[in-house]
């Protein structure tokens, strides 16, 4: 009796691991349908293959891939505007863009970008606490390819 006690106890935490996972939707890169961008929205042909025309996807062109802001006063913060145009053959899409430190904060044009359009990404950085060269990286994610374009900025915080 005690034998089958057990046996029983243990389907049911198996089964209480396993029931979860499987209602779990497990699409990390997709959204709720609350305005924000899902995996759907990004038609990316390209495969494994490699026989993807490569002309039918977006493609950023920034004149500008780092900036120097030059000497900044420890406390200040500075900004630099990153712009792009979409020379690609198909609608450009920033999925997100995350700063390489705290200091750092990004924005951007959320909207598709047709092809011929431009877009922005600002770069804001904070020098509060920071002194001597700095050098910060910024990856824009978007449905290009590769999907990730690094930014860069860099200064040298005096004090005053």
């Amino acid at each position: 009796m005690k034998k089958d006690c057990h046996i029983v106890a243990v389907l049911l935490i198996v089964m209480m691991i396993s029931f979860p996972s499987c209602n779990s939707d497990n699409n990390d890169n997709e959204t709720d349908n609350d305005g924000k961008i899902t995996t759907s929205d990004v038609k990316n042909p390209i495969s494994a293959d490699g026989k993807s025309d490569m002309s039918s996807l977006p493609e950023f062109d920034f004149p500008v891939k780092e900036y120097n802001f030059g000497t900044v006063i420890q406390g200040e913060k500075v900004a630099y505007t990153f712009t792009f145009t979409n020379v690609g053959g198909s609608d450009l899409i920033i999925n997100n863009v995350k700063a390489s430190c705290g200091c750092t904060t990004p924005t951007w044009t959320k909207k598709p970008i047709a092809p011929g359009d431009k877009g922005e990404i600002e770069i804001v950085f904070n020098s509060q606490g920071r002194q001597g060269e700095q050098k910060k990286s910024v990856n824009v994610f978007a449905n290009t390819q590769p999907n990730t374009t690094e930014l860069r900025i860099n200064c040298n915080i005096v004090t005053k």
